[in-house]
């Protein structure tokens, strides 16, 4: 896997850096028979379920203490601070659990090794916090994990699917006012460019259907909760993978899990390592 960059050409020159698996999923979602059930996936102290498997608040709550503790915020009257970026939230936390659990659950199936190994330096430099954070070495995991698992057809964008980088563009203050959409949108799939939102958007697709494979629940707190693939200047998503339900509350599934290790992490409960 290769973190990279580009530039947009013309006026409008955002860098764009992506995370780059060399391959991805593709994995058929696999069709069950799904009764809606109030409870049985909305259990409290749950964040979020993958399969059989609950990642807890709890191992949320851990990662954030963590990332608190080992990147504390500089006095107000040190210049750094303005350049300090801020701390990731609860639901940034939450996505790099899911996925993580969702990689290593088919990596485990169908035999994925990894291709690329990313240390938590390379992931702390990225990001901006200190290597020993236990959200940067999840993170790192994550990185090494996805590029094992083998890469979707990197096609053409649809209007939908260009239209929708140009808004989180425009939600990121990352295109300017007087770049039209049009303008934002032949530019981001310009010759520049094209290479790495194409391949952001074979791993959508891919990773999409894995995780649906997958079947994963999350808590309503968190959503939509999504992880971002492909990012402006700044980690400002481009390019994001749903997980999850979009928002709504009504939970569907077909059975009751029971706790269980995670087949990527000893850890019993989701907790990054």
């Amino acid at each position: 896997m290769e973190v990279g960059g580009v530039t947009a050409p013309g006026c409008w020159r955002e860098r764009v850096t992506v995370m780059r698996a060399r391959r991805l999923v593709a994995v058929a979602t696999v069709a069950v028979g799904i009764v809606a059930l109030s409870g049985c996936r909305a259990e409290p102290g749950v964040a979020a379920y993958v399969g059989d498997h609950r990642i807890t608040q709890d191992a949320v709550t851990a990662v954030l203490d963590d990332l608190r503790a080992k990147n504390p915020t500089p006095p107000a009257e040190d210049p750094s601070t303005a350049a300090q970026p801020p701390l990731p939230g609860p639901a940034q936390v939450a996505s790099v659990l899911v996925l993580g659990e969702v990689c290593a659950r088919v990596s485990k199936e169908k035999n994925y090794q990894p291709r690329a190994q990313v240390s938590p330096e390379q992931a702390a430099q990225q990001f901006g916090l200190a290597p020993d954070t236990r959200y940067v070495r999840s993170v790192a995991e994550l990185y090494t994990c996805l590029s094992g698992v083998p890469a979707g057809e990197a096609v053409a964008p649809t209007e939908k699917e260009l239209a929708d980088v140009v808004a989180a563009g425009r939600k990121a203050a990352k295109i300017p006012a007087n770049v039209s959409d049009e303008d934002a949108a032949r530019q981001l799939d310009g010759e520049q460019s094209r290479e790495q939102l194409r391949a952001a958007l074979a791993t959508r697709r891919s990773l999409v259907e894995a995780v649906e494979s997958y079947d994963v629940t999350v808590n309503p707190r968190y959503r939509p909760l999504e992880f971002p693939v492909l990012t402006f200047e700044g980690n400002a998503p481009a390019v994001s993978v749903p997980l999850g339900e979009a928002g709504t509350d009504t939970v569907t599934d077909v059975s009751t899990p029971d706790a269980t290790p995670s087949s990527g992490n000893p850890d019993a409960e989701g907790t990054a390592s």
